[in-house]
């Protein structure tokens, strides 16, 4: 399946990037719509990107703004504004954009579908495309190194994460200059716990101290917020994680598997089994919205 080519610009003022999410407003209103997308619009006519293939640390996740290790979440989301060409960034106390030089900065992002929030799943560039932006792309190796995702992910300041719509070559080599990062124990390498495994002791801990698999901690949080705990017990995790379906498979050995299955859960110790490199997510269906009956 051929990728879209969208230009437009990054618009970041007002609005709450991090290390994997920033807004995209296209030059064309009417692009997405004319390659069968449908992304969810901001009044300002501004598109959310998700950037596929990585997953940076959490800096505002859900409810009571969770988050993890601050200085590498923080970190991740200014190295991206920096590779699109922002400087002088200032937040504010709800980590919204306040202020930037300049306010907007060109680009193009490459896309084939939406997620189940309405964003666009996209690799992210900074300015203008060589070869144009008029017909399908096939995204090659070459092009890819000059994402914003691949430059991330070298980097250490995210993780890999797959998901099944991704072409092969291009999770090879995202694959490569993921476990480069971890040999070089750059970023968020230096202090990952999740393939070393860890003992879970406070929520403190799990936002400020831990590094962890941004998705193993979206499912802790999940899990604390339905046992509406202040505490940590793990006592139910396991079954929690597993009612959750994560479906994946693993390369190369291509093992149709879970998330639940890879997460060993003993007491209040956590480890994932498997790098996450080696991890391909199948994606979740389009949430659909419940149908309004007729007035009578």
């Amino acid at each position: 399946m051929p990728l879209t080519a969208i230009s437009g610009t990054y618009q970041i003022v007002g609005f709450s990037p991090d290390g994997d999410t920033v807004c995209f407003v296209p030059d064309d209103p009417g692009a997405f719509a004319a390659a069968g997308l449908r992304p969810r619009v901001t009044p300002v006519g501004a598109i959310h990107l998700r950037l596929d293939a990585i997953d940076a640390l959490e800096t505002h996740y859900k409810p009571h703004s969770w988050h993890q290790q601050p200085e590498l979440g923080d970190g991740a989301a200014n190295a991206l504004l920096d590779l699109l060409g922002f400087t002088d960034v200032q937040w504010d106390e709800r980590h919204r954009v306040s202020a930037a030089t300049p306010k907007t900065r060109p680009g193009y992002i490459l896309t084939g579908f939406v997620d189940k929030y309405g964003r666009a799943v996209s690799f992210a560039f900074a300015g203008m495309r060589a070869g144009g932006t008029k017909d399908p792309v096939y995204l090659e190796v070459p092009e890819l190194r000059r994402s914003v995702n691949h430059q991330l992910l070298g980097a250490g300041w995210a993780y890999p994460t797959f998901y099944s719509k991704l072409y092969a070559d291009l999770r090879e080599e995202l694959a490569t200059v993921s476990v480069a990062a971890r040999a070089a124990k750059k970023g968020v390498w230096e202090h990952d716990s999740a393939l070393t495994g860890f003992e879970l002791k406070s929520q403190d801990q799990l936002q400020n101290q831990l590094v962890i698999l941004p998705k193993l901690f979206r499912r802790l949080v999940d899990y604390f917020l339905s046992e509406d705990t202040s505490g940590v017990d793990l006592a139910g995790f396991a079954t929690f994680l597993k009612a959750q379906d994560d479906k994946l498979f693993t390369v190369p050995a291509g093992q149709a598997t879970s998330f639940a299955a890879l997460v060993e859960s003993r007491r209040q110790r956590l480890t994932l089994t498997v790098p996450p490199e080696q991890l391909v997510f199948v994606e979740a269906p389009p949430k659909v919205l419940p149908k309004v009956p007729p007035e009578a």
